[in-house]
């Protein structure tokens, strides 16, 4: 079992900047790559950003890409998002994600940016 705890969530003005935590405890030595993905009201939840194991591969959906940066601590279990130039449209609650031999997801952080 893993168990994901999301932090940094908000409200910002648009243009400015959060960044979003998520630590992982339990069964870590059985995670793989992790993402962030987020869900505005109505809509399905989709990705933002996921990372591999290492590090060293990351992909972002198109409509966040130069603007979030994801990144992972795996001494402190810990993924995070950068959030730069937020949009109103970047308005969601944010879910962290972690897969072992199947999804984990947290609990949801709720990220609002008022235009």
């Amino acid at each position: 079992q893993v168990q994901l705890v999301e932090s940094g969530g908000g409200l910002v003005q648009a243009g400015g900047s959060l960044r979003l935590s998520c630590a992982a405890s339990g069964n870590i030595g059985s995670i793989n790559d992790m993402g962030w993905y987020r869900q505005a009201p109505g809509k399905q939840r989709d990705l933002v950003a996921r990372i591999s194991s290492s590090g060293g591969t990351t992909t972002y959906a198109d409509s966040v890409k130069g603007r979030f940066t994801i990144s992972r601590d795996n001494a402190k279990s810990t993924v995070y998002l950068q959030m730069n130039s937020l949009k109103p449209e970047d308005t969601a609650v944010y879910y962290c994600n972690a897969r072992t031999y199947r999804n984990y997801w947290g609990q949801g952080t709720q990220v609002t940016v008022s235009s």
